[in-house]
């Protein structure tokens, strides 16, 4: 019996018909299968790195893509249970280091890859999935610090959303009783790592938003991996954070830890000792700083009632009825001061106004036709008109005429005129 792989393993069953020269004739079913099986049991779990393209994911869940490189590329699946434990989201174009069985999809005769694992290249799975998550969230505006709301300045009551057994609350409870006692501290319990944890937290935020007279909730834990702080990067952890009604403090980690929730809550803490620091006043800073309002206040209400008493004193002696007979005696003269320099004024400007007046009477007489007749000259009337006669044509014998003189006038009749001499 002639084996098909004779170099690469065990022959396999040979096919159920011979050709006239002894070589088995197969299926196309019977190839395809072989082939598989070859492949699996010679080839088996590879890993392989290449760029995914023409990524598919249809309503089964499954995923399928192509991996390539410059040269060569090859079909590839993930399995919908697989697929969906993965904490990055899978886009074409991305370089990722693959795990996977090198097998045949037989109903097309193709071979591909069944990924088992997969992980991006340059950065690890859960910093991409990070980064992802939070360009995500980020064009849906669940970090617009619009949307933040300010942390009451003093709670009646705060919730803490994180371990009952980590050191986390422990510091907490201490820094809050220490600060202001009469605070209330409401502690729900929830697991902050593992699988679980995402789901605990979001119900946890949920069911603080439920306590009425909660004003303000911390949720977080102490540092710790980027595996072990997963929880707080979660999109349903993150989309509780947004809904909730009360005020959200995040206080995952370490000062240099960065999470997804951090960015989504109202406030981002440093560390939960921080935040503890943050939700409520020190009630002895509080105390001291009263008192010394308090000494303040007084002093100020001290120097003030001094120096209203020294008001009211010099009020009571300017009242006084000797007082009042000297203020009158002093508006009097000064009535009087006013009186004659009002009298002086005015006589100063009759004087002036005189003086002015004069001197415009002299240049209205020196401009008089009738300051003319004292030097000899006369004029001339004619009758009854009473109209100046400039012209010896203008008269007719038998015109009546009146002479005005320097000193009285005189009345004429013209016995004849003569025309005007040429100057």
């Amino acid at each position: 019996m002639t084996a098909l792989f004779p170099a690469s393993g065990a022959p396999m069953t040979a096919p159920p018909r011979q050709a006239a020269d002894g070589s088995p004739i197969y299926t196309v079913a019977q190839l395809t299968r072989q082939i598989r099986e070859t492949l699996e049991r010679h080839v088996g779990l590879v890993w392989l790195t290449g760029e995914i393209s023409n990524l598919r994911v249809p309503a089964s869940g499954h995923c399928y893509f192509t991996l390539k490189d410059e040269s060569a590329q090859i079909a590839a699946v993930m399995w919908r249970t697989l697929s969906e434990t993965l904490k990055f989201k899978m886009a074409e174009g991305l370089s990722v280091l693959a795990q996977g069985e090198v097998t045949v999809y037989e109903p097309r005769g193709q071979y591909q890859i069944s990924v088992r694992r997969i992980e991006p290249l340059g950065v690890g799975a859960l910093q991409l999935a990070f980064l992802q998550m939070k360009e995500r969230l980020e064009k849906e505006g669940l970090f617009d610090p619009a949307r933040k709301r300010p942390i009451p300045m003093f709670p009646r009551a705060v919730a803490l959303v994180t371990s009952p057994t980590g050191a986390a609350i422990r510091d907490m409870l201490r820094v809050i009783r220490r600060r202001c006692p009469s605070t209330r501290v409401i502690v729900c319990p929830v697991r902050v790592q593992g699988d679980e944890a995402a789901g605990e937290i979001a119900e946890g935020i949920a069911l603080v938003n439920r306590i009425a007279d909660v004003e303000v909730m911390i949720v977080g834990r102490g540092g710790g991996s980027i595996e072990d702080l997963w929880p707080f990067n979660e999109e349903r952890v993150a989309r509780a954070i947004a809904r909730s009604r009360i005020p959200v403090i995040s206080a995952v980690g370490h000062e240099t830890d960065f999470t997804i929730s951090d960015f989504v809550a109202d406030l981002r803490a440093l560390t939960p000792t921080d935040a503890a620091n943050q939700v409520v006043p020190d009630a002895g800073q509080l105390a001291e700083d009263l008192d010394s309002l308090r000494r303040r206040l007084g002093r100020a209400l001290t120097a003030s009632a001094a120096s209203a008493r020294e008001r009211l004193a010099g009020l009571a002696q300017r009242c006084e009825p000797r007082r009042f007979d000297e203020r009158i005696r002093e508006r009097e003269q000064h009535v009087d001061e006013l009186c004659q320099r009002l009298v002086r004024s005015a006589q100063r400007a009759v004087e002036f106004q005189g003086r002015r007046l004069g001197a415009l009477s002299g240049r209205i007489e020196s401009l008089s036709p009738y300051a003319v007749l004292r030097r000899g000259y006369s004029i001339t009337l004619r009758e009854p008109q009473g109209a100046a006669v400039r012209d010896a044509a203008e008269l007719r014998a038998g015109d009546f005429v009146r002479t005005r003189l320097h000193r009285g006038e005189f009345r004429a009749r013209v016995e004849g005129t003569s025309p005007a001499q040429p100057e």
